[in-house]
């Protein structure tokens, strides 16, 4: 396993601003699965939000290497690529992190998507590898 990485500040600041991600995780035969999604950052760890029942815990729960790109919206040429683990994934604040991330990403007090009785869940992904392009 890599050591962590520090995120610089430069990709801090893309991961902050209210840019879509997209997140690899590992299917069963080994394949990947990408799905566009919401990120946070806290300290040197990038939070996704999601809920119980997708396929993203289902394949972080049995192998908790994923990637993810996020490029600045006012220039998707530019991104930054991080390779990294799932080091927690809890309900524990899942669902105040998810107004959290309406508000970034919406405008909205609350997340409009919560369907009746969904777990969500907050991924905390420690990075191991970044690599960026044309961003400073």
């Amino acid at each position: 396993m890599s050591h962590p990485t520090p995120i610089a500040p430069s990709v801090r600041k893309v991961l902050e601003e209210p840019n879509f991600a997209f997140l690899a995780t590992v299917m069963p035969d080994g394949s990947p699965q990408v799905t566009p999604t919401w990120v946070d950052i806290e300290g040197d760890i990038i939070l996704v939000n999601t809920a119980e029942g997708r396929q993203k815990p289902r394949n972080v729960r049995r192998d908790p290497r994923v990637a993810i790109t996020v490029s600045p919206r006012e220039e998707p040429y530019a991104y930054a690529a991080i390779r990294g683990r799932v080091v927690n994934m809890t309900q524990d604040g899942a669902d105040v992190h998810a107004d959290k991330m309406a508000k970034k990403y919406l405008g909205q007090d609350r997340y409009p998507f919560r369907k009746p009785g969904e777990l969500r869940l907050i991924m905390r992904i420690q990075p191991e590898r970044i690599s960026t392009l044309r961003i400073d």
